[in-house]
């Protein structure tokens, strides 16, 4: 058994070159976001939910983007309602979220 239920890395890449990139979309404020509402809710931790940084995950024109570990299901999203989408159904019920998956 894995360490965690779950495991989400949020692309925060920056292009210095002003191409597309995750951060240009407020990742890391998404991320952040997204760790103090698992926290909150109490599914961090070991058996539960880790979220973490990543860099480019190389799949900058359909940022921004996370990926969610052990199925390796990736998403793209515009904002907190679709990354609290992500968290209640994913999350914490195991169901994808087809409508937001790349």
């Amino acid at each position: 058994m894995s360490y965690y239920r779950y495991h989400v890395f949020f692309c925060t890449n920056l292009r210095d070159d002003g191409s597309a990139c995750c951060q240009r979309f407020n990742a890391r404020e998404m991320r952040d976001y997204t760790k103090m509402r698992a926290k909150a809710m109490g599914i961090t931790g070991e058996g539960g939910v880790r979220i973490n940084t990543a860099g480019c995950l190389d799949r900058c024109q359909e940022g921004p983007v996370i990926v969610v570990y052990p199925e390796g299901v990736w998403y793209s999203y515009v904002d907190e309602e679709d990354l609290d989408e992500i968290i209640d159904e994913h999350l914490m019920n195991g169901r994808v979220v087809e409508r937001l998956q790349i």
